[in-house]
């Protein structure tokens, strides 16, 4: 009875530490509450998250000041054309003693800031998917352990095409959530305007601690989940498998490629910390949609008809429902 009373209470903490999180954050990035909040679940459910917009929409600017934030050591790499996976892994170098050694990369770090990440070849981006999933980096059949917790943060320009290079679906899998990022209001741009042509810069406080991210991703994997809910979130990724005994007409028809069982475990996880954040100690249907399109919107892939007939991944979802 102590512990589910503990745990009642660490639910109320991590909802209050939440809406810390997101007035400290709404210092710096104005608007974009939507994706900040997407973002923050992520974290707190032990997953990546890739964030795609158009460029000035303060993408990379949102992943510094989630990092100043939290007490977590941040790295950025800025992908490009030329860069190695050496270059983000780390390599062995031969050190004043004639021997060895292994000198860390910059995915070694809490918080990785992967900064347009498509545009570095396949080879590359291949470095990651290891990290990512085992949260290991394996260099010359040595495993190397990285920090923990350990998040990627990527972003991605849909934009521009020349110079750019599609991320392979196993590498999209390995993002929890794909976060869309619009342009802002017209009241938003001009408080951005108002914040950024002055002098005056906004000084961010630590809210929470890396052992305190960790207990609460603990935490979520403990919240209960009704069978129906969980039934109702698994129904809903088995439903975007086309040719199978659930999928839809519209499934059938406009997608080639539905989503895995890592998305029916993501749309579990994120539905419960919705719930959390929001003070509720078990998650329910509204809390699995929520997040269903963060999660599912990324590992479908569209036929050529649907290309041909403008039918969207955001339309299938939705009807899924």
């Amino acid at each position: 009875m102590t512990e589910t009373r503990t745990d009642v209470q660490a639910v109320d903490q991590l909802a209050s530490y939440y809406t810390a999180l997101r007035n400290e954050i709404g210092k710096v990035i104005i608007g974009q509450d939507e994706v900040v909040k997407a973002v923050l679940i992520s974290l707190f459910s032990n997953g990546h998250s890739l964030l795609v917009g158009v460029p000035g929409l303060a993408k990379t600017l949102l992943v510094h000041t989630i990092a100043d934030v939290l007490d977590l050591e941040f790295k950025r790499i800025q992908f490009t054309p030329d860069l190695m996976p050496s270059d983000i892994t780390g390599s062995e170098i031969l050190d004043e003693s004639r021997s060895f050694k292994f000198n860390k990369g910059p995915l070694f770090a809490n918080i990785v800031l992967a900064d347009e990440i498509n545009r570095t070849p396949p080879k590359t981006q291949a470095a990651l998917l290891e990290a990512m999933q085992e949260k290991v980096v394996t260099v010359s059949a040595i495993r190397h352990k990285l920090p923990n917790p350990f998040f990627v943060l990527a972003t991605q320009n849909p934009i521009e095409q020349e110079g750019t290079y599609p991320l392979p679906e196993a590498q999209l899998d390995r993002f929890m959530f794909n976060i869309e990022l619009d342009y802002p209001s017209y009241d938003e741009e001009i408080e951005v305007v108002k914040n950024t042509t002055t002098i005056q810069e906004s000084q961010l406080k630590n809210i929470v601690t890396g052992e305190e991210i960790l207990f609460f991703q603990r935490l979520i994997r403990k919240i209960p989940i009704a069978d129906n809910v969980l039934e109702y979130a698994v129904n809903l990724a088995t439903k975007t498998r086309p040719n199978t005994e659930r999928a839809t007409k519209e499934v059938n028809e406009y997608i080639s490629w539905g989503a895995g069982p890592r998305a029916s475990q993501y749309l579990v996880l994120g539905a419960k910390c919705n719930a959390a954040i929001h003070g509720k100690y078990s998650p329910d249907i509204d809390d699995v949609k929520a997040i269903a399109n963060y999660v599912l919107r990324h590992r479908i892939v569209r036929n050529y008809k649907a290309e041909a007939e403008g039918v969207s991944e955001a339309t299938i979802i939705e009807n899924l429902f």
